[in-house]
């Protein structure tokens, strides 16, 4: 049985800085219609930030849509600045973010975030070989964090005991893992 639903129409329900909804007007394959709800992103990476002394990097922030800190790996959205260079966004939130520009940096894998109701795209990289940065790029407007580090073995146990909670951040430290292996 072919799966595909061909949309019928599309009406834009909201456009914002961050994403864009709409309500899709679909045809199922047994030939009924239906609704969905879909959420537009620009996409986005996240970065596996690995010190020299093989520690990961990551961001504590809150989030207004859980309401929470979370303890997070680097990441951002594409925007204009990177004219669809996902390396340079990389590269752009490393700097803005950690204050640290990659020596070594490698496409890990790409994923989408949550499929039931978002096209947003993530990729993920491992960047290592850190240096500072010598011409610091502002922070979002509204971005308040802080930095921490953690051996592989304190992010496994902050995982078991549900303190970080971000799928990407997960997935980037399980890849941590494998690394080591």
């Amino acid at each position: 049985m072919n799966l595909e639903e061909k949309v019928i129409s599309t009406d834009s329900i909201y456009q914002g800085v961050i994403i864009d909804v709409e309500r899709q007007t679909v045809e199922l394959p047994n030939g009924e219609s239906a609704f969905r709800e879909v959420v537009h992103h620009s996409g986005a990476v996240g970065v596996l930030t690995i010190t020299d002394d093989n520690k990961i990097v990551l961001v504590r922030q809150w989030r207004a849509p859980i309401a929470k800190e979370t303890l997070e790996i680097p990441a951002g959205k594409l925007d204009d600045r990177d004219h669809a260079d996902k390396a340079h966004a990389v590269i752009r939130e490393l700097n803005e973010e950690v204050r640290v520009k990659p020596g070594y940096l490698e496409e890990i894998t790409h994923f989408y975030s949550s499929v039931g109701f978002s096209d947003e795209e993530m990729t993920l990289y491992v960047a290592s070989d850190l240096e500072s940065v010598t011409d610091e790029l502002p922070r979002d407007d509204g971005e308040f964090l802080n930095l921490e580090t953690y051996t592989l073995d304190e992010a496994k146990a902050l995982i078991k005991r549900g303190e970080i909670e971000d799928a990407k951040t997960i997935m980037a430290i399980w890849y941590f893992e494998l690394m080591q292996k």
